[in-house]
């Protein structure tokens, strides 16, 4: 009994050590584990905060660049305008009176016919002040940013 005793208790007790160490091993492993879990959702979180930043940039971009296209597209209308003084004389009655003509173009192409405007003109008006107030395509009739205005007497 004993020579089982002398035999059996190193047994025992290298089997404890052994099951000892798994334990603490597992243990071990289980924090790394843990470690690098937390460490690669960071890096998730990270990487879908970097994703969206990116998404944003494209966004905006993308908006920026429409919008200087839109601008481009607008900045090609142009407004021709050309006036001069009528004179109608009658019997009794001299009148004079202005003449404003507009035509709206795109880079070179004409978008419309001449649209004429006459205004009775009286003694000490002022001329530009006259044919600005009766313009046809005017600011408000256009998009903002849009029509540069070529003024020319014909």
């Amino acid at each position: 009994m004993a020579a089982f005793l002398w035999i059996g208790l190193p047994l025992f007790i290298a089997a404890g050590s052994a099951l000892l160490a798994f334990y603490i091993m597992q243990a071990r492993m289980e924090v790394v584990l843990a470690q690098e879990r937390e460490q690669s959702a960071h890096t998730r979180a990270e990487l879908a905060s970097q994703e969206k930043r990116i998404e944003d940039k494209v966004t905006a971009a993308r908006e920026e660049a429409e919008h200087r296209a839109l601008q481009n597209f607008l900045g090609e209308f142009r407004v021709e305008e050309r006036h001069y003084l009528r004179e109608s004389k009658s019997l009794f009655l001299n009148k004079k009176s202005m003449v404003l003509q507009e035509r709206l173009y795109f880079r070179n192409i004409p978008l419309s016919n001449w649209v004429e405007h006459e205004m009775t003109v009286e003694e000490g008006s002022d001329i530009r002040q006259l044919s600005n107030a009766c313009s046809v395509f005017t600011a408000k009739a256009l998009p903002p940013g849009g029509p540069s205005k070529v003024r020319g007497a014909a």
